[in-house]
This record gives structure tokens, sequence and C-alpha cells, in this order.
């Protein structure tokens, strides 16, 4: 499929949406009331810090909504302004946030359910509005949306959009795209829908085993039985990685998408040679700014002396789970939830671990003078953010008073 020319036909169609209705001005005042915080932005303007009595909250210099997140929820709150009365779908969480999320649930927009692996698209009429969420959907699902006649309203990111650009450059080039990230993630999955062939390595070990197997040769069949879920159809990893451009998922951790791109320029340098790097290497810088900025941040922040950490947003959500590990890498007692209903009753926390697991802490919160980091992910509301630091405050006096 000549995917370049199908989202050329999909962008001119009268049924395509990419930039709003115009209808900022009558969702702005609904956005602010629902997901903004006087409080949050009394912290900004005190230098990002908050006392409470013996507790005093550090914020990150740089965290929650970002651009593309905020410009994602408006037009999904400005399209159901323009269609009122219509049948209106999501092809999967608007943002990784189980509030927002919900929020649009409340404003009669449904989500397209997955079953056994697959999105059930039966449920979708002709002529029904359906929005594509900030982290983009695959080529199959938009050429299917299109056939059927629905309205599409397209919130990708564009940085998302940038990497899609960058896979199409290797496509051209017959480099394969070797892609930083979660092959399950929604992003990734529409990412490699643009490639020709492509492999995704979660993290830099998987990234060095693939070199490895680059600069020495191995097992194809164990090569195989360890990324079978992870490549495009009919991968040959003695032939397909002779030529390879670097491409990312946009909430990776920065530095380990450096690592990894450095990592396979060594390798096609010490295969080829150095004069011959550019006809089997490609990269292009696709790390997203805001996720770059958020991640600056959170190291800033773990510099100073903090008892604690706290880092706020959803459990499905890749740029909160990294910010999440670099309190991890400091030894810092660190506690990834998505809202203030996570924590009590009573002086105790549930919280999500890096494997994913759900864990209760008790006695989470120490007596005596503390001083508590908190950061969240792109996708996470400065309410939910205010919501946290004032659960912190009540369960603090608590904790004193008892």
């Amino acid at each position: 499929m000549d995917t370049k020319a199908f989202k050329r036909s999909l962008q001119h169609s009268e049924n395509y949406h990419r930039k709003g209705f115009g209808r900022e001005a009558e969702v702005a005042t609904l956005l602010q009331s629902e997901y903004q915080s006087n409080l949050v932005q009394q912290i900004r303007d005190n230098n990002y810090t908050l006392q409470l009595g013996d507790v005093t909250i550090r914020l990150a210099q740089s965290f929650g909504f970002c651009w593309g997140v905020e410009r994602a929820v408006a037009m999904a709150y400005e399209t159901r302004q323009h269609f009122p009365t219509q049948q209106i779908w999501i092809t999967n969480e608007i943002i990784h946030n189980p509030s927002v999320n919900q929020q649009l649930r409340n404003m009669q927009v449904e989500f397209i359910e997955v079953k056994q692996g697959e999105k059930d698209v039966s449920v979708v009429g002709s002529g029904d509005v359906v929005i594509l969420p900030a982290f983009g959907a695959s080529v199959q699902e938009m050429q299917l949306l299109k056939d059927k006649g629905c309205t599409i309203v397209d919130t990708t990111c564009p940085w998302v959009s940038k990497v899609w650009n960058t896979v199409e450059k290797h496509k051209k080039g017959d480099y394969t795209s070797i892609i930083h990230g979660k092959y399950k993630h929604e992003e990734t999955i529409a990412t490699s829908s643009f490639a020709a062939k492509y492999l995704v390595v979660l993290n830099l070990i998987e990234a060095e085993y693939v070199a490895n197997y680059i600069l020495n040769g191995g097992d194809a069949s164990e090569f195989m039985a360890k990324f079978s879920r992870a490549c495009s159809l009919g991968f040959d990893p003695d032939k397909d990685l002779e030529q390879i451009g670097i491409a990312n998922q946009t909430t990776m951790l920065k530095s380990e998408t450096e690592q990894i791109g450095k990592l396979f320029e060594r390798t096609m340098m010490r295969k080829y040679g150095p004069s011959q790097l550019n006809q089997h290497f490609q990269s292009f810088n696709t790390i997203c700014d805001a996720t770059q900025e958020r991640q600056d941040a959170m190291f800033q922040l773990v510099d100073e002396k903090l008892d604690l950490m706290v880092v706020i947003g959803g459990f499905n959500s890749s740029n909160t789970t990294h910010l999440q590990e670099i309190a991890i890498e400091r030894s810092i007692p660190s506690y990834h939830i998505d809202s203030a209903e996570r924590i009590g009753p009573g002086n105790r926390v549930e919280h999500r671990l890096l494997s994913g697991k759900l864990e209760v802490t008790e006695n989470w919160l120490p007596e005596g003078t503390i001083t508590v980091g908190i950061t969240s992910g792109a996708s996470t509301p400065d309410k939910v953010v205010a919501d946290v630091v004032q659960k912190i405050e009540e369960l603090k006096t608590a904790v004193s008073v008892a």
C-alpha cells in the first residue's frame, strides 16, 4: 500500500478534519474549569514550591499537559460541540488519563472496544464521527474508517506525525525502520503501519542483541522467536538489517533513544566502514520536545534532597512510567498513582510498580518534616495534581495529630 498517497487522499477528503472547527473560544472556559488549577498556578509562581506545615512540596519545573495533549482534548470537545446530535466514537483513549476519558464518556462520546486483541470497528456506522487520538491510528484503521464514509477528526500529535514522515523516508530508501518503543503501544502500532519493513526494540538490551546479530550473525530462528510480535510480516534478519533507519515512540526515555541511535550508528560503521555509513544507516531527530522537557525537569528535581517522590499519570502512560524510572534509579521512594483516590484511607497508598503490578504501601508518608517531590505525565491535568497536593496535606495533618 502506498501509505503516503493514502494520507494525501485522506487529507483532501471533505470528511477529514485536522484543524478543529473554529470553536476554541467555546470550549476554552470549559477546559479551564475542568482541568486547570489555581493552586498549581500559585505553586508555579512561587518557584514551584509550596509549604504546608512541616511538608514542603516541590514541583518539577515542567510537568503535566503538553501542547499536543491540550490540542487533542480541545479538538475532542470541539467535535462534540460541532456535532451535537451525531454518534461520536474514539478509536482509543484520547490520551492516557482516566479522568479526561471519563469526561468524554460523560459527553456521550463512545470508545471503540477491543475484542480478542482487535478493535471492533463493526459498531461504527456510515456517517458516524470518529476521533483519532493524540497517538494516532494505523493506516489500516484510517482506510477502514474512510471506506465506511465516516467523518474523521484527526487529533494526532504533530510530533507523532513527524515520526511517520521519518519512517516514510526510510521506506523510500529501502531502509528497515528500527523503532524504539513498545510494540503493543498504540503509537508504535500506528508508526509501524507506515513502514514496509520494521523491527521494534524495547530498550538498549534488545538493541544490543540486534547490533550483535548485525555484526556477528546468529541463529535466525532464535532471533525471530524473540521478535516475532515486534517485526514486519516476512522479516528476515539476515537481509533486512543491511540498511536501517532509527525511529522512536515519542514517549520513550530520551537518553535511551539517543543511546540506541548511537549504538546502531557505530554498528553499521564497524560493519560497512565510515565511507559507506550513509548507504546503510539513517537517523533523524524525532524526540518529542515535551517528553524531553519533562524528563529534564525530573532529572533536575531528583537532584534535590527529597524524602519521597509522587509521579502522577495514567497507569498505561508510557511517558509517566519513564518519569517513575528516573526516581527509582536515584533510589528515591517513589509512588506512581493515577489520581488522588489512590491515597488513603489512612496513611496508605495504592501505586503502580514498574512491573505493572498494583501494590498497597502502608505508612508511606513519614512523620516529621519532609520534602515531597511531585511531577506528572504529559496527559495529566493540573487539577489532578492539585487534588494530590491537597490529599497529602490532609493526610499529613492527620498523621501529625495521631
